[in-house]
């Protein structure tokens, strides 16, 4: 049986990857989260599935479960997430550098063969270019977030040079599904448009996004486990396609047949960037389908019920 550690695991997609992997019987998944973000109800009820609460930043809670499990596989989710929460809280966003140093050095010792780490769309910045590749667009925010992310892929390149320790890096952009938290723009969206409440957006609503269906960014993401060329390689993990934020508040509320009313709130002073576009074409080429679009991944978290009035 094949061991898998999810650190961050009762998070949205932390437990999203969890139920793709426990698709697989012969995948033993373990998640650990402290539930500063993550929620009891996101993990999944599988026998191939255990949760343990402790918090990776801490060594003392981490080192008995990697000791013990000797996993084959590390799925290092675990950070703190959300712009508002991450401006608000900088030095507690700077200590998940110790989480990643700690996940990495139990890794080493104990014969994990590869670790997967949750980067960010944050640590491209304000972009130079569009789409925004993974070898060519630099990394220049200066966000404690982002600057966590790029110091966290340092770590990851660092750790395979002297230990040989492998390596997956996934940048991830926005990524929004039935599970997703109201701290992120679709579900806060979908929840103000279901009650017939203001939708608020920050700034006139131009600034552009792409949004990432859960299921491309999980088979994607599980995919890699098994595809070799996927080894100490780094991969936007997104969609491609533009829309603003005003475009997305009008298609919620047209898909939901809302009576809400948009209202604009002063810009963010930090932590908004003005456009977001991945290249994915290293992606698609490892996915190898169509990517789910906005309008259909919009109507399955309808269909899904989580979201009522």
């Amino acid at each position: 049986m094949v061991k898998i550690l999810i650190t961050g695991g009762a998070g949205f997609v932390p437990s999203s990857t969890a139920e793709k992997l426990l698709q697989d019987p012969n995948n033993f998944v373990v998640l650990v989260d402290n539930f500063l973000t993550g929620r009891k109800e996101n993990v999944p009820n599988h026998p191939n599935c255990k949760f343990i609460k402790a918090d990776v930043n801490v060594m003392a809670q981490l080192e008995p479960i990697m000791c013990s499990y000797q996993f084959d596989y590390v799925y290092h989710y675990a950070a703190m997430v959300g712009v508002l929460r991450t401006l608000d809280n900088p030095v507690a966003v700077l200590e998940d550098i110790q989480g990643i140093k700690n996940v990495l050095d139990l890794a080493k010792s104990t014969g994990v063969k590869r670790v997967f780490f949750s980067s960010s769309s944050e640590v491209y910045g304000e972009p130079v270019h569009l789409p925004q590749n993974e070898h060519t667009t630099p990394l220049n925010s200066r966000l404690p977030y982002a600057v966590v992310k790029n110091v966290g892929e340092a770590y990851f390149r660092s750790y395979k040079q002297e230990f040989d320790l492998d390596y997956t890096i996934f940048r991830f952009f926005n990524t929004y599904g039935p599970k997703q938290s109201e701290d992120f723009v679709m579900s806060k969206f979908m929840s103000s448009a279901v009650k017939g409440e203001d939708i608020t957006i920050y700034g006139d609503g131009s600034q552009t996004r792409t949004f990432c269906y859960i299921d491309d960014n999980t088979d994607f993401c599980v995919g890699a486990l098994s595809n070799p060329e996927t080894v100490n390689r780094v991969y936007n993990v997104g969609n491609d396609l533009i829309y603003t934020i005003k475009d997305l508040a009008e298609l919620i509320i047209e898909k939901t047949g809302s009576t809400s009313k948009i209202v604009y709130l002063p810009p963010l002073k930090d932590g908004d960037m003005t456009r977001r576009q991945p290249d994915i074409s290293k992606m698609k080429n490892i996915l190898k389908r169509d990517l789910v679009q906005l309008e259909q991944g919009i109507e399955n978290i309808i269909d899904s019920g989580r979201f009522t009035s």
